[in-house]
């Protein structure tokens, strides 16, 4: 049975199981396993069958203390009646490119892929144990709501959601503030998505706070997809995109194929790594940006800088600083240099910023690009595929497509992963359009938007009018532990 450790050290050895309801390391790493290709299902087996039998054998391999029948339970449970599309993750053709729509389940967001998984892999890793679990994830927009859906009303489990106010959209917020469910908790904070993240952080490393829970028999775990449990899940729609192209005659069983991902936190992007490794003939990941430009100018160079400013922009799920799950992409170009790992984390904690051996960053190159997108192009974006394709784009698809676009065809099939649906965004989406939206709430944007494009919004976003708003706390970033513990207590006690 493979075992799971920390990126920055090997001093714990933990089950899947375990490393899921942990969700972070005690060193403040990230749980990996050393070796993700050994025993790999083969591509002929993993592009047979259905999304939900591509799950069970992604899932089977890389949580192998997991038996067959529990991950079949979890995959039936996850994905069925909840996705508005048989396909879970349908794949649609976009011009000469292709679109792989991850925005079909509960929220219209592509988080709902793991996030209705995670609930269903935690109920089985904590079965038997009696620990009850308070989750605790920082969000940027959309993990929060996708969480807070996954996990309403879990038994013996709690929710507690931070964001950074001002900074979602209106319908992100409404998602999150009319949550139904006696086990959640929301609460916006005094800061950015990078602010509330890194606290997360520090309240999972806080000894006094974990004694204090245990004394309840509560444990803290994470959402966020610095948890396995969130990672691995994504890892399956890269296979079944590929079996869908295939499938469609677009490409043939062992032909090199590219996909275009826009990202903040990184862990969407590191799926697609994961599935390369497990044999997908993944040539290119390119990881597009937008105004955001970290990790444009860490693929380029090297060097990770989070010294900068930080930008508001209309695709705030990406409005991020410091990309977690970039750690565990620097322990396998690293070979599992647990030490190395260790050091660039403690120079970006201490100083700002890391730079990694030249050796790292040719074996980045080897597999990832990069490119950027500012508010401009993506609204740009959003237009000219809605004129040239009657195709509607959420911002942060129209970054990656803007991003795709830049770069010369030359005959391998090119994904652009579209994460949210466009209605989440309706202001932006339509004012893109070229609609004015001055003195517009959200909803007369959203209704405008069907009116113009002759398109139907999701029915959980239309029904959002009608929902009470309970939650409207707002704390500063010192106050969040106290938040979680008030939160553990009352919802858990």
């Amino acid at each position: 049975m493979t075992t799971y450790h920390s990126t920055r050290s090997r001093n714990e050895s933990l089950t899947s199981k375990q490393a899921i309801l942990e969700g972070i390391a005690q060193d403040g790493g990230l749980f990996v396993r050393d070796d993700v290709a050994a025993g790999a299902p083969s591509l002929e087996q993993l592009l047979a069958g259905t999304y939900q039998d591509r799950a069970r054998l992604v899932l089977e391999h890389l949580l192998d203390d997991f038996t067959a029948e529990e991950i079949s339970t979890c995959v039936e449970a996850a994905y069925g009646a909840n996705f508005d599309s048989k396909l879970v993750t349908p794949v649609t053709q976009c011009g000469q490119d292709w679109t792989l729509e991850l925005w079909h389940g509960p929220t219209s967001a592509f988080k709902d892929v793991a996030l209705q998984m995670l609930p269903q892999l935690m109920r089985v890793s904590r079965a038997g144990d009696g620990r009850r679990v308070m989750i605790v994830t920082a969000t940027s927009g959309d993990t929060g709501k996708a969480a807070l859906e996954g996990f309403a009303d879990v038994e013996g489990t709690g929710v507690t959601v931070f964001y950074p106010h001002g900074k979602v959209s209106d319908i992100q917020r409404l998602q999150m503030a009319t949550q139904r469910g006696a086990n959640v908790a929301v609460c916006a904070i005094e800061g950015n998505f990078d602010d509330a993240q890194s606290e997360v952080k520090r309240i999972f490393a806080d000894e006094a706070l974990r004694a204090r829970l245990a004394e309840r028999n509560v444990v803290l775990s994470s959402a966020n997809s610095i948890n396995v449990g969130r990672l691995v899940p994504q890892v399956t729609y890269y296979f079944d995109a590929y079996a869908q192209l295939a499938a469609a005659g677009a490409l043939k069983p062992g032909d090199a194929i590219d996909f275009c991902v826009p990202t903040g936190n990184f862990g969407d992007v590191l799926a697609g790594y994961y599935a390369k490794l497990m044999g997908l003939p993944v040539r290119t990941l390119v990881v597009a940006s937008n105004a955001n430009d970290v990790l444009t100018d860490f693929i380029t160079t090297g060097t990770y800088d989070r010294r900068r400013p930080f930008h508001k922009t209309i695709s705030p799920s990406m409005d991020i600083l410091v990309s977690s799950n970039l750690e565990r992409l620097l322990f396998y170009l690293s070979d599992g240099d647990c030490e190395l790992v260790s050091s660039l984390m403690a120079d970006l904690a201490e100083k700002g910023a890391y730079t990694v051996p030249p050796a790292l960053l040719t074996r980045l190159h080897e597999t990832f690009a990069c490119g950027r997108a500012d508010d401009a192009a993506t609204r740009e974006t959003i237009r000219a595929v809605w004129d040239e394709h009657h195709v509607l784009l959420d911002p942060h698809t129209a970054v990656a497509r803007h991003v795709l676009d830049a770069r010369p065809a030359d005959g391998v099939a090119r994904v652009c992963l579209s994460t949210a649906s466009p209605y989440k965004f309706s202001a932006d989406v339509l004012a893109a359009l070229g609609h004015d939206v001055s003195g517009m709430g959200g909803f007369a944007c959203m209704d405008a938007l069907s009116e113009l494009t002759g398109t139907e919004p999701p029915a959980a976003l239309s029904a959002l009018r009608d929902a009470e708003e309970r939650f409207d706390d707002v704390v500063s970033v010192s106050d969040m532990n106290r938040y979680v513990e008030d939160s553990a207590v009352g919802i858990l006690a």
